[in-house]
């Protein structure tokens, strides 16, 4: 039986494929809210790396009074802790792993596969990346959260992987402190994580882009 894979966009920098990035997006948005930043990563057409923008599925969000957004998982209470159905993350961790599987089908390797998420796809990639047999290239959070920190089983493979959290120290949905507390938790597990603050709102800036485009290149080098 052929694999249900999330429907998903991808953006291709140059003919020979070398690398990908699975980049989720957050609640209620959709593969093509990442798309445009792309080109300002500044990879040359000789390095040849795959973009996937996966959209999420569509289901109710309790928060917002039950109505049916893409959404990696239901959020069931907005307080800090963030109260959400866990075993939607782990479901939609494991479709993110099942497209990090086809580009390892595709012939990229899985140390050139970076996994990124923001917000709602930030806390998906957390699990997914973290708990992954293969290893990774790296793991990217934007504005997000760990959500299943206390619950997840950390795999082997990705005990050091290289990780770059972003957020925003004026974000409104994502408060910094749960950055903060993501961050911690990674420690805590014995990572190493590059942390970087921008003056801004729950969204992405020039100076974000310009930090993401020397981080994919230090850990998918040409």
């Amino acid at each position: 039986m052929a694999e249900n894979y999330l429907p998903a966009i991808e953006v291709e920098t140059g003919e020979n494929i070398t690398a990908s990035v699975i980049w989720l997006h957050g609640l209620g948005a959709s593969g093509h809210d990442f798309e445009p930043i792309v080109p300002h990563l500044g990879f040359a057409k000789q390095q040849g790396v795959r973009f996937v923008f996966p959209h999420a599925p569509q289901r109710p969000v309790t928060i917002n009074n039950g109505v049916t957004m893409p959404a990696w998982y239901d959020i069931l209470s907005m307080s800090l802790e963030r109260e959400v159905d866990s075993a939607q993350l782990r479901q939609s961790a494991e479709q993110t792993i099942a497209l990090v599987e086809r580009e390892i089908a595709r012939g990229v390797p899985s140390e050139r596969i970076v996994l990124a998420g923001f917000s709602q796809g930030g806390a998906v990639v957390y699990e997914a990346a973290l708990s992954f047999s293969k290893p990774l290239a790296g793991l990217m959070v934007l504005s997000s959260y760990f959500a299943t920190a206390d619950s997840i089983d950390i795999a082997e493979a990705n005990k050091s992987i290289p990780i770059l959290v972003c957020h925003g120290t004026h974000d409104p949905v994502v408060p910094e402190q749960l950055g903060q507390q993501a961050v911690a938790h990674l420690e805590q597990a014995g990572y190493s994580t590059d942390y970087k603050t921008y003056p801004m709102d729950h969204s992405v800036s020039m100076p974000q882009i310009q930090d993401i485009s020397t981080w994919l290149g230090s850990v998918l080098p040409a």
